[in-house]
């Protein structure tokens, strides 16, 4: 998991899988960005290869908080096992899920 800072916002990169085991360094890293009131955060799960129910509840968290301060979030996915999950429980719309093509670079 990475953090990268810019004058418009900053971006949470993550790789692997969001499981109960990595959601809270998720959760930590994404809070970690939001108490320095960026104008955007990018969640960037182009590398996420497994999305559960403990990564749903922390990016549903994160948007939540940070609706609340006013941060624009936004989450971009590029693999099916991440959209897929994120469909289904009808958060596409909500957290802003924008599909990049995997390996092409991430908009930011």
């Amino acid at each position: 998991m990475t953090t990268e800072r810019a004058a418009a916002g900053c971006r949470v990169s993550v790789v692997g899988e969001v499981d109960c085991s990595t959601a809270p360094r998720l959760t930590e890293s994404i809070d970690a960005v939001l108490a320095t009131g960026p104008a955007e955060l990018v969640v960037d799960l182009a590398g996420v290869s497994f999305l559960d129910s403990a990564g749903l509840h922390a990016l549903v968290t994160a948007h939540g908080r940070a609706e609340q301060q006013g941060i624009r979030m936004r989450v971009l996915v590029g693999t099916r096992a991440v959209l897929r999950p994120i469909q289904v429980t009808g958060l596409e719309a909500v957290l802003g899920v924008e599909y990049v093509e995997p390996g092409a670079g991430s908009p930011a």
